[in-house]
């Protein structure tokens, strides 16, 4: 599993976590205990915060931009 995580290293990603709730962000890096997300805040703000995969439902890569999921 981690290698195919490690394969979405650079790219955006959602995060779905067990308890309902989500992020987005780009995902930085990725060990055995949790992955690096830099997420956006405000303005020219972000950051990058550590989730452990205990707290993971799960990891899904953005799908390409097209005009049917847009409207």
């Amino acid at each position: 599993m981690l290698d195919k995580i490690k394969l979405l290293i650079g790219q955006p990603i959602g995060v779905a976590f067990k308890n309902g709730l989500s992020v987005s962000g780009v995902l930085c890096d990725a060990d055995e205990d949790e992955i690096c997300l830099l997420e956006y805040l405000y303005q020219q703000k972000f950051v990058q915060k550590y989730y452990d995969y205990e707290l993971i439902q799960g990891i899904y890569i953005f799908p390409s931009c097209d005009n049917d999921l847009l409207n």
